[in-house]
């Protein structure tokens, strides 16, 4: 009679094969990719990547939301994940986060208050680490700078570095606080130079292209926290 063989007896790749990981991206347009017709935006070529042959065939659900806010994730944090295929009924393996832009928005005018103030910003975005740290490992992928220049977005919303700042500011310092990886895309573009970073980004001034996209993706890869991740 046939016998298996035991697992002492395997080769040891085929002994220690890691499993793919499942992680979920959740956010705004810069998780969603808009902007990028050719690739999808940064979270969508990187799940491309690790699709190839010869890679650990991670699985990445992209779970970004236009316009999403603290508020707007935080309240769909766990509900979104536990219904799709391989994460019914478990946790992911790792948490994307990235969001904070929309929340920085001025209103109407460039002269009013935040749409999420500060203070509120700062409670709801320790809580929401605090919730998704609950869950599994979490890092942080921060915005990325505006070109004020084409302010206001949809003749309404006004964005500044000013703004930005701030609240990517109270981002990294909750992220130091629960100890969770933050990728400070805002500085890195703003060390660049302007002339940079606006050819990286649409005509609304707000999105990436696809130059602007590739640029993250290659942040994100060279960024210590992925590493983990990345095999």
């Amino acid at each position: 009679m046939q016998t298996l063989a035991h697992p002492s007896s395997l080769p040891r790749s085929a002994a220690i094969a890691p499993q793919p990981k499942r992680i979920v991206a959740l956010g705004d347009s810069l998780i969603y990719g808009y902007g990028d017709p050719e690739g999808g935006g940064w979270v969508e070529r990187l799940r491309r990547q690790w699709m190839q042959p010869g890679t650990a065939g991670h699985i990445l659900y992209n779970l970004g939301v236009r316009g999403d806010g603290v508020k707007q994730v935080s309240q769909r944090l766990e509900v979104e994940f536990r219904h799709r295929g391989e994460l019914r009924n478990r946790v992911p393996d790792a948490i994307i986060l990235s969001i904070g832009v929309n929340d920085s928005a001025k209103v109407g005018r460039s002269q009013v208050k935040n749409y999420t103030p500060i203070d509120s910003f700062e409670t709801q975005i320790s809580a929401l680490l605090t919730q998704a740290q609950q869950l599994c490992p979490v890092i942080f992928v921060g915005m990325i700078p505006v070109n004020e220049a084409k302010m206001p977005f949809l003749d309404c919303l006004y964005y500044s570095h000013a703004d930005q700042y701030r609240y990517k500011e109270a981002t990294r310092q909750a992220c130091a606080d629960h100890r969770i990886p933050y990728l400070d895309l805002f500085d890195l573009w703003m060390s660049r130079g302007e002339a940079w970073g606006q050819v990286r980004l649409c005509e609304d001034g707000l999105h990436p292209n696809v130059l602007g996209y590739r640029a993250i993706l290659d942040d994100v890869l060279a960024w210590e926290a992925i590493a983990p991740l990345n095999r």
